[in-house]
């Protein structure tokens, strides 16, 4: 059975959120995921916007995975919001180190300090679920020391993990052969990213590291000002992409939403899920 999520970023409007909850996770809740998770912005810029949209979800008996980062938050912040998510009912939390806030060179602790400081203050409440880079962290100085990070957090106390998206199966797989030479048998869910405009998966590929194989950006050059066959053109790909995963035995898909329904159904539809 291959394991269904979606992720959502917080509105900022409460008639957005209204919008999100009617138009989107009920379309959504059709696959019968198993949790809807949402991000967390650097430094915790979107903190009530992610409680506001946990709680509509729990409220609506949705499951919901909070997304939450080290960040330059304190200690005491970051044990008061898990206190909050464990008397909402929350199960699962996303752990990671987070974006670097703007005017921060970096930051100067990391997802396994968090996943460490939850385990010890909330013991197995919470499965905590990180960050997986099949095509190396961009902050990494090899394939070898993103691996030793990875390994890292994992015996820090993580479940499970979520990749960062990619469209290159074989990455994926040489990953995960890795961690398996190195005795890392947590579930790794696979992170899939529509492609719906040009603009956007480039812009979106360059602030997180993510490769765009050369083949996939020509094609895309030369659509520009088709979005509807960009859209075509992105959902077949991306079903094309998640039927080579599933036939190699990924646990799960992790979809990047942007808010949005449509691409993601029908991927899904493609695949018979």
């Amino acid at each position: 059975m291959t394991r269904l999520s979606f992720e959502f970023f917080p509105p900022r409007e409460s008639e957005a959120l209204t919008t999100l909850m009617d138009n989107v996770v009920s379309r959504l809740d059709q696959k019968q995921p198993d949790y809807f998770s949402v991000t967390y912005g650097a430094g915790g810029s979107t903190r009530d916007g992610t409680l506001d949209t946990v709680t509509r979800l729990i409220e609506a008996g949705h499951q919901a995975a909070p997304h939450l980062s080290i960040g330059a938050d304190r200690d005491e912040v970051i044990c008061d919001l898990l206190e909050k998510y464990r008397d909402m009912g929350v199960k699962r939390i996303v752990a990671l180190r987070g974006d670097v806030p703007s005017g921060l060179p970096t930051l100067s602790q990391n997802a396994e300090a968090l996943v460490r400081l939850i385990r010890q203050n909330f013991g197995d409440t919470f499965r905590l679920l990180v960050a997986a880079y099949p095509e190396v962290h961009p902050d990494a100085i090899s394939a070898n020391d993103d691996l030793d990070f990875f390994e890292r957090k994992v015996k820090a106390g993580a479940d499970a993990a979520i990749t960062q998206y990619f469209y290159t199966p074989y990455a994926y797989y040489d990953f995960r052969d890795r961690c398996v030479a190195r005795g890392i048998d947590i579930p790794i869910n696979v992170g899939i990213m529509p492609v719906t405009s040009y603009e956007g998966i480039v812009r979106f590929s360059q602030k997180a590291g993510a490769d765009v194989p050369r083949w996939m950006l020509k094609k895309l050059e030369g659509m520009q000002g088709d979005s509807a066959g960009i859209r075509e053109f992105g959902i077949d790909m991306c079903t094309r992409l998640c039927e080579d995963l599933r036939a190699n035995d990924v646990p799960g898909f992790h979809f990047y939403t942007l808010n949005r329904w449509g691409a993601s159904l029908r991927i899904l539809d493609n695949l018979g899920l």
